[in-house]
């Protein structure tokens, strides 16, 4: 896996990916951004959230589980000192569908925060305490 990131002057960097797709980040303009994108920190957590939405996804699609929406929401903590790094983050799963089963919601989170999810792994390796919650929305 490749990437590049591409100073645009300022504090606006364009990161290109292996398969071609861009994201501009930029910081805001008390650090001299133009707030014209996340912030680098921001794209990591969305990062982190893409990779264990895809895990869980996955997992209710092979257990056939009717889900029709699924949002993962992240809050983070970061150390007061440089660097900056995440200390906590929390992810919760609002998992929207038609008589989804409580245990395999549970079993698809658990699986991708403990054997699945790569980023989440390395961050907790790296020292990151990461939670996870979950909550189920009956749709009709």
């Amino acid at each position: 896996m490749k990437v590049s990131v591409k100073w645009g002057g300022d504090a606006k960097f364009v990161g290109e990916t292996g398969s071609g797709h861009q994201l501009t980040m930029d910081g805001p303009p008390d650090h001299g951004g133009k707030d014209q994108g996340p912030r680098p920190m921001e794209t990591l957590l969305l990062g982190l959230g893409g990779c264990t939405s895809f895990d869980v996804m996955s997992i209710l699609k092979k257990t056939r589980q009717d889900v029709v929406d699924c949002v993962a929401q992240i809050e983070a903590e970061r150390a007061d000192a440089v660097p900056a790094v995440f200390t906590k983050i929390h992810i919760h799963f609002v998992v929207q569908g038609r008589g989804l089963k409580e245990a395999h919601v549970k079993r698809a989170v658990n699986l991708s925060a403990e054997q699945y999810c790569s980023a989440s792994i390395m961050l907790q390796k790296g020292g990151v305490e990461i939670t996870h919650g979950y909550e189920i929305v009956e749709v009709e």
